[in-house]
């Protein structure tokens, strides 16, 4: 009897023990386990994925930066002297168009001297000589005339050239971009332009008054050939007389 109760109880023991320690078995299966490669690897992927983010971030205010200063480079010049400038070269281009008797032109100037500069003729009369005299004179003091005028014009301009290019200069230094800057050189440059023509519009009306005072002389002297001649002439000679200068 005690023999064949022995092994039961044994296995009551095993059975009893090994329900005792199935709580604590199940109790430790739900505790986490620490693994430090896991937890590097975890970080480091999160750091990577962060950094990823902070480079996304920058190269959109990269891209949103190159925006903006492609607008500003796109940007046209708030001022323009444009309009003065063409009023101040048309204004030159009328005096010179103004220009009296003889203008400037080819056709004009061949005709003109032809007409009046063209050697003394034998057979024109004293009238007319004295007439041809009157005409180039008239000629020249026009010519004179039209070099003052161009040279009044010039000189009231050179006010407006000024406050033109004090405003482009401003405007040039103010530039945002390379468009307003580039517009602001080529303004600058237009109203150079506008100065050299000026210029030359000065040097043309006065060497044409220059011109035509010296081809006045150069005729008056062929004039004076002409009457000395008729002066001395066989048969023309000049014959004294009576005069009664008092009455």
């Amino acid at each position: 009897m005690n023999r064949s109760r022995l092994p039961i109880s044994a296995s009551r023991l095993v059975l009893a023990l090994a329900l005792s320690l199935a709580p604590l078995g199940a109790t430790r299966a739900q505790f986490m386990v620490f693994d430090p490669s896991n937890y590097a690897q975890n970080v480091m992927t999160a750091a990577n994925t962060l950094q990823q983010i902070n480079n996304q971030i920058t190269s959109l205010q990269n891209e949103a930066t190159m925006i903006m200063n492609q607008a500003r480079n796109l940007a046209n010049l708030p001022y323009s002297s444009l309009q003065t400038i063409q009023q101040s070269i048309a204004q030159t281009q009328q005096l010179l168009h103004q220009a009296q008797r003889i203008a400037y032109d080819v056709q004009q100037i061949d005709q003109a001297f032809s007409t009046h500069y063209g050697a003394a003729n034998a057979s024109m009369s004293s009238a007319s000589l004295i007439d041809g005299a009157r005409q180039r004179w008239q000629n020249s003091l026009a010519g004179f005339q039209d070099a003052l005028r161009v040279q009044a014009g010039i000189v009231q301009g050179v006010e407006t050239a000024r406050s033109e290019a004090s405003a482009l200069i401003s405007s040039s230094q103010s530039a945002v971009g390379t468009l307003q800057a580039s517009q602001a050189g080529n303004q600058l440059l237009a109203l150079q332009s506008k100065q050299l023509a000026d210029v030359t519009a000065l040097l043309a009306s006065h060497g044409r008054a220059q011109s035509l005072e010296m081809a006045r002389s150069a005729q008056a002297q062929e004039q004076a050939r002409e009457q000395m001649r008729r002066f001395i002439a066989p048969g023309q000679a000049y014959q004294p007389g009576n005069v009664s200068m008092f009455h």
